[in-house]
């Protein structure tokens, strides 16, 4: 499972021309599943993320995780990530799970994220998105689980 957490003051995804989810400060995420994800994985995951603490304190320190600024999730799912880019020019997503299982996965994940306390706007599943963002320092990182 690979992770790309963007700290944004805001983001947003459309399909079709409509707003699917929308979020004010917090994190997007790009979210892939890999064969080799499970549930417990999901949960480390799940773990990691809600503890980030990325966002500054009053002496501008990285100190504050999302519950603390109160921040929102934007989850979009991106199986492109699964390529390392290490060889070839064409990208290759041999390491992706299988659609319908990355999809059951996906869900738990944002359903797990919700149950934190987080408000989690998401994308569709293998929908054709435009997501746009403001990214907040920038700081991104991409998490391997």
């Amino acid at each position: 499972m690979r992770v790309l957490v963007q700290r944004v003051k805001s983001a947003k995804v459309l399909i079709d021309s409509q707003v699917k989810g929308e979020i004010g400060i917090g994190y997007l995420l790009y979210v892939c599943l890999e064969q080799t994800d499970t549930i417990l994985k999901i949960d480390q995951a799940i773990t990691k993320i809600v503890n980030l603490r990325i966002f500054e304190d009053e002496q501008n320190k990285m100190n504050q995780n999302i519950s603390q600024v109160k921040g929102q999730i934007l989850s979009i799912s991106q199986f492109t990530l699964s390529w390392d880019g290490k060889k070839g020019h064409r990208p290759s997503f041999d390491k992706s799970m299988a659609p319908n299982d990355a999809k059951i996965l996906y869900k738990h994940f944002n359903d797990k994220l919700s149950a934190c306390g987080i408000t989690v706007e998401k994308g569709i599943f293998g929908a054709q998105m435009e997501v746009s963002s403001i990214n907040d320092g920038p700081v991104s990182f991409i998490i391997d689980f």
